[in-house]
């Protein structure tokens, strides 16, 4: 059944922007039709860790939190089935002491499995493994018509690529399938390279690919000989005859429970061109001197903010933005350049500033990546940010690229129209998916005029 509609304030990670919103939970799939019924349009909420407006709808925002059951999982092949609502958090907790780690993680373990096939979610990995979409073998999803269709490669075909990446606009995603990959340890050999310069960065990443996993920390705020220094970040998780004694006892250990928390809003004073050089200074000092190879822990390697709570916080009450572009490879030395050429200009530097690299695009039709390096950016939302951002959108378009749809909250419709060129085939799915077109629905739907003409009126 579901509970009752409660009124309240939602917004994503960023907390920009924050709407009024009918919040019901979802605990059966047989309860959905009927709500279906009752509701002229409506999203899937996970986490609420997208960071913009996309799991956001005043109408219906349904809450897949309680819809948490693990289903079935294949110890010889490493095939997991769960809800949609299952956390990562969950399975990590559950799967990595028996010796299994998912094949594709974003940079926090707090998200859903519904959530991450909806943003087709990427991690470290991707110039190996492509996204955890990729890795989906099927799917059950409820489409506006209140069918429960199971969709795959190879049934459904069209509205399961179409789902990948879809941000929830194609249905209800109720649960998937998906194989977790044999680990012998919960350590990862990590490495840390200093880079002088965006060039040097770039020839890092190319001289890590047979790494599995990679990501470069930019100091955002470096200019002239300096622009793009950086320090890239790899790994690769160890065997267990690598580790050393202290180590090797519990080698499938989870990371010690408790965390630090931001109890209060920062005063956004804090946040300026002087506390993040400061910082960035520090950090890139520090980086450099670590530079050996050493074990740590993957909840480290991969989840390093998730040990503090609530550190969106620390933008203030006014809330921040991810700013998360990729560009085609040939275009990526001289548009990330502009890119941080222009973010230094305006002096709203970033602590976290983010350089990764992109193997080839995927199946899903509206899916994120494609094969070039993306550069993620987080700003306080201040006077003057919404017109960087839409400078740094002008950078991005006119070399090629296209803003990631889970981080997004301001970019306009034409521009998204334009960075993602099979949104029209997946118009025509939503179209022909019994009405989802004019049912699944959000605040980033009606933003990007990926909805409806007279449904978004209403939103």
């Amino acid at each position: 059944m579901t509970e009752g509609a409660i009124d309240m304030k939602l917004s994503g990670w960023g907390r920009y922007p924050a709407l009024d919103c009918r919040l019901e939970h979802l605990r059966r799939c047989e309860d959905l039709p009927g709500l279906l019924q009752r509701s002229d349009t409506l999203i899937a909420r996970g986490n609420g860790r997208s960071y913009g407006d996309a799991a956001l709808n005043p109408n219906l925002t349904l809450s897949m939190l309680a819809m948490d059951r693990m289903q079935a999982f294949d110890a010889e092949t490493g095939r997991l089935t769960c809800e949609a609502g299952v956390l990562l958090a969950d399975i990590l907790a559950t799967f990595v002491p028996r010796g299994w780690f998912p094949p594709v993680v974003p940079g926090t373990r707090f998200v859903t499995v519904g959530g991450m096939i909806a943003a087709d979610i990427h991690g470290k990995n991707h110039h190996r493994n492509g996204t955890f979409g990729a890795h989906v073998e099927s799917l059950t999803l409820a489409t506006a018509d209140g069918e429960i269709r199971e969709c795959s490669r190879t049934q459904h075909a069209d509205l399961f690529r179409a789902t990948l990446g879809g941000m929830g606009l194609t249905g209800v995603i109720l649960s998937a399938s998906f194989r977790l990959r044999p680990i012998e340890t919960a350590f990862v050999i990590q490495e840390t390279l200093a880079a002088r310069d965006l060039d040097e960065a770039f020839a890092l990443f190319e001289e890590s690919r047979d790494w599995p996993y990679s990501a470069a920390w930019i100091d955002c705020l470096a200019r002239g000989a300096k622009l793009g220094r950086s320090l890239l970040i790899r790994g690769e998780f160890m065997e267990r005859n690598a580790l050393p004694p202290r180590l090797a006892s519990d080698s499938l250990r989870l990371p010690p429970a408790g965390k630090l928390t931001v109890p209060v809003d920062a005063p956004s004073v804090l946040l300026n061109r002087a506390s993040i050089g400061l910082f960035n200074e520090l950090y890139y000092r520090r980086g450099r001197a670590q530079a050996k190879a050493r074990p740590v822990h993957f909840d480290s390697f991969f989840f390093p903010l998730d040990r503090i709570e609530a550190w969106n916080r620390l933008y203030g009450r006014k809330g921040f933005v991810q700013y998360q572009c990729v560009l085609p490879k040939a275009e990526s030395p001289t548009g990330i350049a502009a890119l941080l050429e222009r973010v230094t200009a305006a002096g709203q530097g970033s602590f976290l500033a983010v350089l990764k690299l992109f193997g080839p695009a995927g199946d899903g039709l509206m899916s994120f990546p494609l094969e070039g390096y993306t550069l993620a950016l987080d700003f306080p939302m201040r006077r003057g940010t919404r017109a960087l951002l839409n400078e740094l959108d002008e950078i991005t378009h006119r070399h090629g690229g296209r803003v990631y749809l889970a981080k997004d909250a301001c970019c306009a419709p034409e521009r998204v129209h334009e960075g993602y060129p099979r949104h029209s085939a997946f118009d025509t799915v939503r179209a022909e998916a019994a009405g989802a077109t004019s049912r699944f629905a959000s605040a980033l739907s009606r933003r990007l005029a990926l909805t409806a003409p007279h449904i978004r009126e209403t939103i």
